[in-house]
């Protein structure tokens, strides 16, 4: 009986862990995209959710498993909170296009529905087109995908981006 209830209180401090931490890395997220009021509301229930967990291990110092147990979750939490952070796509992103055939990109995007505004620039080998594309996250693949059809040796560059709102100034 002991065995067991030392493998489940580990596996309940793992599970916490991998929650609170996932929470931890989309709370970061969530304070780069300054959402405030969303990172205020995950901090509360991450601080919830560790204090748990401390308190399950410290309480429990006689049995290594439930060290090892708050690490391998702290470990997994990361990975789990980065993949959802990136699954669920949040924010705005720009995509630059630097391009030879920047103003048939442009059109095109154009067409597709995109915001683009182009810059005439001077490249190695002459004159480019600089295209700033600004899109959801979860579009940008779709600009990508769309220049390099166009223009296989296109450089591309996509950036999280941040609104920064005048009166804030």
């Amino acid at each position: 009986m002991f065995i067991q209830d030392s493998i489940l209180l580990a596996l309940l401090i793992f599970v916490a862990r991998v929650f609170d931490v996932s929470l931890g890395t989309f709370r970061h997220a969530m304070i780069i995209r300054s959402k405030r009021g969303i990172a205020f509301c995950i901090a509360f229930v991450e601080s919830l959710i560790w204090i748990f967990a401390v308190s399950k291990v410290i309480t429990n110092l006689y049995e290594p498993l439930t060290a090892f147990a708050f690490a391998l979750g702290f470990a997994t939490g990361t990975f789990v909170g980065i993949t959802m952070e990136s699954f669920l796509k949040i924010g705005e992103q720009v995509v630059k296009v630097f391009s030879v055939k920047g103003r048939e990109v442009a059109a095109i995007l154009r067409a597709e529905g995109f915001l683009a505004t182009e810059f005439t620039g001077q490249g190695r080998d002459g004159e480019i087109v600089l295209l700033f594309v600004q899109v959801r996250r979860r579009e940008a693949k779709k600009v990508l995908k769309t220049a390099r059809g166009i223009d296989k040796q296109c450089f591309l560059v996509v950036e999280d981006i941040k609104f920064v709102d005048s009166a804030n100034l």
